[in-house]
């Protein structure tokens, strides 16, 4: 299996250097990577999503609040990239966690002229993180997949919650990419992902460059794969899971879910415990970003809607738990999904 694609990753020392990001939105076409030197650069590559996939986010967010802290005024600039940052997606909990994680460890430092290294150590250390943890949900995801199965891997995902959305081999693929490296025969169907193309543009290009079988659906054959048992599992990614269960994922995922039901799939959630937001209830509770119209009027350019149609564009929709059939943490796996599985996660701590 080749290595999955890098997509993120730190250029010099702490007090000079920068984050280099490659640039999602000209995938699959072109390889263009952005070197983010300010702040600004780092909140816009998030909101347009040339950055995206939530523990990627986070990951962005926390070399940025290096940057930040590479101002005269160490202080009152890792503050101000810290606050200005967290205002740029509003769904992906691992943005906010990351920030928060952050200014932990700066409000602890005492030496200012210090603070810009630390932030690197810290930064560099939930990179590291995540992907250990990328590892660990592929081994309890890949063991998961072939009990639910019968050792039939032929699965369906939807959006990108690979490597390009992680730090590591990613979520929903880390138990792909773990089959392949074990040499076990694995097809994957991916969605499309209406209207951004996620899953043709990123997830169909990343498993096809580590040379794993995967075709593109569009999102409207999902029910006929099902219903000519085509797909024995389904595995999606989150952005920000709920304390009751609820998953908050792409637009998409909530029918998905419905559809796996109805046909008796397995429908299965791979997220690291920093998307689960025990602070939040339920997915009710879950704030979703709205779109610009012209990302379905016109997108990538071309104009397929009349001028002035209105546009109704969540990014997210909310899966509720009742719907999922686990949940795969580098801790183990959620089952069933409830509140009292949710919590029983982070009983160590």
């Amino acid at each position: 299996m080749n290595e999955p694609p890098k997509h993120i990753e730190w250029a010099g020392n702490a007090a000079t250097g920068h984050l280099r990001l490659l640039d999602q939105t000209r995938l699959p076409t072109e390889t263009q990577w952005i070197d983010c030197r300010d702040v600004e650069t780092v909140w816009q590559a998030i909101k347009r999503l040339a950055v995206r996939g939530a523990p990627a986010i986070g990951i962005a967010a926390a070399y940025g609040c290096v940057i930040g802290a590479q101002a005269s005024d160490s202080r009152a600039g890792f503050l101000s990239a810290a606050d200005y940052l967290a205002t740029s997606r509003p769904t992906a909990v691992n943005l906010f966690w990351a920030i928060d994680r952050m200014k932990q460890l700066a409000a602890a430092s005492v030496d200012p002229a210090s603070l810009a290294q630390l932030l690197l150590k810290e930064a560099k250390a939930i990179h590291d993180e995540d992907r250990a943890a990328c590892r660990a949900i592929g081994e309890h995801g890949l063991a998961l997949l072939i009990e639910l199965t019968g050792n039939r891997l032929h699965l369906l995902t939807h959006c990108n919650a690979g490597a390009l959305a992680t730090g590591g081999i990613g979520t929903a693929t880390a138990p792909m990419y773990r089959a392949a490296e074990l040499g076990l025969p694995i097809t994957v169907l991916a969605d499309e992902t209406r209207p951004l193309l996620q899953g043709s543009r990123l997830t169909a290009w990343e498993l096809g460059q580590a040379g794993i079988d995967v075709s593109i659906i569009t999102d409207s054959t999902a029910a006929t794969a099902m219903a000519q048992k085509r797909l024995t599992a389904v595995i999606t990614g989150s952005d920000r899971i709920a304390a009751n269960g609820d998953v908050a994922n792409k637009i998409g995922t909530y029918s998905v879910a419905v559809l796996a039901r109805h046909h008796g799939i397995p429908f299965v959630v791979a997220a690291p415990t920093s998307t689960i937001d025990r602070n939040c209830p339920s997915g009710a509770d879950i704030p979703i970003e709205h779109r610009h119209a012209d990302e379905i009027t016109a997108g990538f350019g071309r104009r397929t809607a009349p001028v002035g149609a209105r546009v109704f564009s969540p990014a997210f929709d909310v899966t509720p738990a009742d719907l999922v059939t686990a949940i795969i943490t580098e801790r183990g796996v959620i089952r069933p999904v409830n509140r009292a599985g949710i919590a029983a996660q982070f009983e160590d701590q």
